[in-house]
């Protein structure tokens, strides 16, 4: 594998970009869909600063707009938000070797689907990452926290080039974790983001405020339990037995972070609610299921990103 493009220079995107191509084990590409933007990350490169360290760098990455400028690639990591994924891979066919994996480091449900119509699903991984980081400019991200890597295919086989994907991410400071049951993996972040993303849009709240406040956590505790509700119906077993702790200590270790949807909620952004707490509102339909705080989180925030020239300042 002596070839990665990464679509989408958003805050994980960039952060896996640099810490790959400062090792310079593996030749790296970012895939952008702005030009402007992609020239000024092609002539700055990419800058990493880290909470609570004075250590930074700056890491040089290829960037194109044309995945013809980039060719066929041992992987593929699609990084851009989940509403963006159909439009983001639609045009990849130049990046498709015969043995490329692509690979999903997004967040909620519905993005494996989306890459396996694109690639074909004999290619497609899920992945999740406790990699953390908020971007302060375009080029510009802070790393505001890490964790462990882990990512799998949807039918549990364990490949050659998984083992290679985790070889280099090890190299470039992601520990990478391979396992045989990703979408126990994926669930259980969804359940952490169900807790989080949503309240923090609301409140404006960094994640470590919200165990310090006591009607955070009784909000965080309805929308968690109903959505371990749901996973119950879907039968699938999470990987910790107590998902509120869980949420409380995510909180915690990543007490400076903004999540990604208050970020996009301060920015005036469209943010993910429909593939996190909108997707536990629809599965839980098919299950004929009331999940009522779920049902107003993503009522909610979908007031807030569809009214932003209304609101007061």
């Amino acid at each position: 594998m002596n070839k990665i493009a990464i679509i989408g220079p958003g805050a994980i995107g960039s952060l896996l970009a640099a810490s790959l191509a400062r090792k310079k084990k593996v030749e790296v590409w970012l895939l952008d869909k702005h030009p402007r933007r992609a020239r000024k990350l092609l002539e700055t490169g990419i800058r990493v600063e880290s909470t609570g360290s004075a250590a930074a760098y700056t890491a040089k990455v290829n960037v194109s707009c044309d995945a013809k400028d980039i060719g066929p690639c041992g992987l593929i990591v699609c990084c851009v938000k989940s509403y963006d994924t159909a439009a983001a891979v639609k045009d990849i066919a130049p990046l498709i070797g015969d043995d490329t994996s692509v690979l999903s480091f997004q967040n909620g449900l519905g993005n494996w689907e989306i890459l396996a119509e694109a690639a074909g699903s004999e290619r497609v991984l899920a992945g999740s990452t406790a990699q953390a980081a908020m971007l302060r400019a375009d080029g510009q991200v802070v790393h505001t926290g890490s964790g462990e890597t882990i990512i799998g295919r949807p039918d549990g086989k364990m490949t050659v080039a998984m083992r290679s994907i985790r070889d280099i991410f090890g190299l470039s400071g992601w520990p990478l974790r391979l396992s045989k049951d990703i979408t126990a993996v994926i669930w259980s972040k969804l359940i952490l983001n169900v807790g989080i993303n949503a309240v923090t849009a609301l409140t404006r709240l960094p994640n470590g405020a919200l165990p310090e406040t006591e009607p955070a956590k009784e909000i965080i505790a309805l929308a968690v339990a109903e959505a371990v509700q749901v996973a119950k119906k879907q039968r699938v077993k999470l990987l910790y037995d107590d998902p509120v702790q869980k949420v409380e200590s995510l909180c915690r270790d990543t007490a400076e972070n903004f999540s990604s949807m208050l970020q996009d909620i301060l920015k005036r952004r469209r943010t993910e609610i429909e593939y996190i707490n909108g997707a536990i509102v629809r599965l839980a339909k098919n299950h004929k299921t009331a999940v009522p705080a779920n049902t107003v989180l993503s009522d909610l925030v979908r007031v807030i990103e569809s009214s932003y020239i209304h609101q007061v300042k």
